[in-house]
């Protein structure tokens, strides 16, 4: 599982568009990297929402964003046009980046035990250093935390 202040194991997954990304294509960049459960959901899209709109500052501190859950290219398609989102969402599908990462867990729903991804996100340097992480993120206000961090 990745370990704070060390080196992120470098990874690929599927985008839109027929695009795999990796980790390594951001270095030299900040990378937030932010997990969350399912697309088109009220707490993933106001995430997302509070993501997009904050993207320009993200930009200005020379940091991207992606976002990741176990839905599909094809979810992504329809979530990230239907909110005009301007980074790029992955598909974990085989949960294999989820794990990595330790966001996959079981998790208790209305007296019901599943596995599924627990919100959370990671700031990783231009050197793919993991420098700061957010586990069992609430929506609120959140965003406003990273972009301090990005500050410090």
């Amino acid at each position: 599982m990745v370990q704070l202040n060390e080196k992120v194991q470098d990874f690929t997954l599927p985008a839109v568009g027929g695009q795999s990304i990796s980790l390594s294509d951001y270095k030299g960049k900040k990378l937030v990297i932010y997990f969350y459960p399912k697309d088109m959901t009220p707490g993933c899209t106001q995430q997302a929402c509070d993501f997009r709109d904050s993207e320009s500052y993200f930009t200005t501190k020379n940091a991207a964003v992606i976002g990741i859950s176990a839905d599909d290219v094809k979810s992504h398609e329809k979530f990230g046009a239907k909110y005009e989102l301007p980074f790029p969402l992955l598909s974990d599908t085989e949960h294999a980046v989820s794990e990595q990462f330790g966001v996959w867990q079981v998790k208790k729903n209305f007296g019901k035990e599943y596995e599924g991804i627990v919100r959370s996100t990671f700031l990783i340097d231009e050197e793919g250093t993991l420098v700061r992480e957010w586990r069992k993120v609430k929506v609120a206000g959140h965003v406003d935390e990273v972009l301090q961090a990005l500050e410090s």
